[in-house]
């Protein structure tokens, strides 16, 4: 676990190492020059423009407002805040994936998978992680394209607000998450925040996310204790076998582990545990 938390440090770093560099790239691709005035002095330079090839290339003052020219086209701090909104959905993107998807049910019913078997480290967190981040998008695919065509879309086209892009993209994650919340959860919830609602849109998206994290935490329990069964049964058997023979010494998941493995590949395990989690979405 502590090997994993390295590696993702790693990659966050360098991540952000490379968001920076490129950033810093594509300001640093065009020469800004800049002059200012103020309001008293018109002919005060703040900055010098000699050798610029575009006397439009400045920075002008007037009474603190600034219009920036940058390469003879008119720029706006519209680059920056993308860059900033970017930075902060990525620093969010564990939260959201943890809080907003199927990806809790999914790597919980994994690791019950590989725990119920027997074996310690195979497959890997890194595999159990990887695929439970496909089968992640495979399931939210629909919805994330809902989001794009209903707000993204819309709004790099100018056609809508920011403030109408963010109500549109919450209402496709929202529906998913109304789809696979029990209402009891919800209902604890808006009872311990004193929260009355009549329409489930009213129910404000800090309550939404823990209720359906905690029904997506039983609902992988409940998936989990399935699958263990099966493979409780043969470590009864080898067990009851074992002592039988007078060979308690000998432990039992030693001798167990072989048959469960074969069982496991005989009933096609992955197809079954996979096909089933998947349609329990739909």
């Amino acid at each position: 676990m502590l090997k994993l938390k390295k590696w993702y440090c790693r990659i966050a770093i360098a991540f952000a190492v490379f968001v920076l560099v490129f950033s810093l790239t594509g300001i640093g691709a065009g020469r800004v020059y800049a002059t200012g005035t103020s309001s008293g002095d018109t002919s005060s330079n703040y900055g010098s423009t000699k050798g610029a090839p575009n006397s439009s290339n400045q920075v002008t003052g007037n009474g603190g407002v600034f219009n920036l020219t940058l390469n003879g086209e008119s720029a706006t701090l519209t680059s920056t805040v993308r860059i900033l909104l970017i930075l902060t959905i990525l620093s969010l993107a564990p939260a959201i994936l943890m809080m907003m998807t199927s990806f809790v049910r999914i790597i919980v019913v994994l690791h019950f998978v590989r725990a119920a078997i027997g074996t310690q480290t195979s497959p890997p967190n890194q595999i159990l992680i990887g695929l439970a981040l496909f089968l992640t998008i495979f399931i939210m695919w629909p919805t994330m394209m809902s989001i794009n065509n209903k707000a993204i879309q819309p709004f790099d086209k100018g056609e809508i607000t920011q403030e109408e892009a963010l109500k549109r993209g919450q209402e496709p994650i929202r529906e998913f998450m109304y789809g696979q919340t029990q209402t009891k959860d919800l209902k604890m919830l808006c009872d311990i925040a004193h929260i009355s609602y009549k329409d489930l849109d009213d129910v404000p998206l800090y309550v939404l996310a823990p209720s359906f994290m905690i029904s997506e935490m039983r609902t992988a329990f409940i998936i989990g204790f399935l699958i263990y069964i099966p493979f409780i049964v043969i470590d009864m058997v080898v067990a009851s076998v074992l002592m039988s023979m007078g060979m308690m010494m000998l432990p039992p998941t030693t001798i167990s582990l072989p048959f469960k493995i074969l069982l496991f590949v005989l009933a096609d395990g992955w197809n079954l545990v996979i096909g089933s989690l998947v349609r329990t979405f739909y």
